[in-house]
């Protein structure tokens, strides 16, 4: 599954929310996500955006207007802690429903 992953500042959040009603990347999968609760800049947001190629091309088309795509190692590493958080989740969320 391709990804992108922009840093994008918080007074740009209505082109952010425009960007994500799109089409074609409303039917991605994304994730938004405060910056600083990542351990990165206050005052910024993390935007995950999965999904098929042509999809996420299309929200790097249209994010890079509201922000920055983060570089690739930065990108991998928050990547990698988002998708750890997600199953970690996950795994609560089974424990919860087996008991």
């Amino acid at each position: 599954m391709a990804w992108t992953l922009y840093e994008i500042p918080t007074e740009h959040r209505s082109q952010l929310d425009e960007a994500l009603k799109d089409d074609i990347v409303s039917r991605q999968s994304h994730t938004v996500r405060d910056a600083a609760a990542a351990g990165g800049p206050s005052g910024r947001l993390y935007v995950l955006v999965e999904g098929s190629p042509e999809g996420v091309a299309r929200a790097d088309g249209l994010l890079k207007e509201a922000g920055a795509k983060l570089p690739t190692a930065d990108a991998e590493r928050l990547y990698r802690k988002f998708k750890d958080e997600e199953d970690a989740a996950s795994s609560g969320m089974g424990l919860f429903f087996t008991e």
